[in-house]
């Protein structure tokens, strides 16, 4: 299975604004995403649908069609996983209500490594945190911003290789659901399910298989097999995996703004090209117009 294109029409799929960890307004994201001339885009925050509704009217205005979008960040055998949801019910009251206890207990887990901070001696409240970025959903990513702003750290990569990476000082585990569970919470919504980057877990091939195998028969539908870092050897065989398991084809940068800099919005680190047939065909499964809307 190869994707070509023979128009301009390109599309990025895995995106996140200062509703998440991203850098960029959900507004904002609309307008540099026709900046670069994309054609489509989805909103992909961790967590939450709070920027699609406030994407969605700027993203009309341009002409640019606007993919409701989710990313949520699960636990596979003590491995992270993620899993991309598109076109959910942004008003169903039971995917809201698990969504709410995500948020609340990425809460939790904030207040913690906050009182971590605070014990290595930096001066740090989440009320300064709420009140420095407000309106998103804080993730490490804006203790990493805070901790640099405000002088504490050189730079995010000191943030991160000292404090709030994975095993770090002031690191505090997530309690995540399962792939499983994100999967049936996707479906449950009414939206669509897609393994992300899978090449960036590392899983040898048959453990990949066995997963996608047995996340398949919970509801799956998709791989993100075009992806930023992938190299055309990974991707090839992404493509090909999806195929074997007639899973639906996904792609993105896994844009974040400033937060990610090295990673360009629609063309990732350069060479990039998702075409619009990705969504199309993905638009096909749920019966929508392939015409973008506008």
């Amino acid at each position: 299975m190869k994707y070509f294109s023979n128009d301009n029409k390109l599309i990025d799929l895995h995106t996140h604004s200062t509703e998440s960890d991203g850098t960029l307004t959900p507004e904002e994201l609309m307008f540099h995403a026709k900046e670069v001339g994309l054609s489509a885009i989805a909103l992909t925050d961790h967590d939450s649908i709070s920027g699609i509704a406030k994407a969605r009217p700027v993203a009309k205005k341009l002409g640019l069609e606007l993919v409701p979008g989710i990313e949520l960040s699960t636990d596979y055998q003590k491995q992270e996983v993620h899993i991309l949801g598109y076109y959910m019910d942004e008003t169903h009251p039971g995917f809201l209500a698990k969504l709410k206890e995500f948020v609340d207990g990425r809460d939790k887990r904030n207040a913690k490594m906050t009182q971590l901070l605070r014990q290595e001696g930096f001066d740090i409240t989440m009320e300064a945190v709420y009140q420095e970025y407000p309106h998103s959903v804080i993730t490490r990513a804006h203790f990493g911003r805070y901790l640099v702003e405000h002088g504490f750290v050189k730079d995010r990569e000191t943030a991160f290789a000292k404090y709030l990476g994975d095993g770090r000082r002031c690191y505090v585990p997530r309690e995540k659901i399962t792939p499983f569970e994100a999967v049936k919470l996707i479906k449950m919504g009414g939206g669509l399910s897609f393994f992300a980057h899978p090449a960036l877990c590392r899983m040898n091939h048959n453990k990949l298989c066995s997963l996608l195998k047995n996340l398949k028969h919970n509801g799956l539908n998709g791989i993100e097999a075009i992806y930023s870092t992938n190299t055309p050897r990974e991707e090839k065989n992404m493509l090909q995996i999806a195929q074997e398991f007639d899973l639906l084809v996904s792609g993105g940068s896994d844009f974040h703004g400033s937060n990610k800099p090295f990673i360009h919005l629609g063309s990732g680190k350069g060479n990039l090209r998702i075409p619009y047939q990705v969504l199309a065909d993905i638009k096909k499964h749920l019966s929508i117009p392939s015409a973008p809307q506008g």
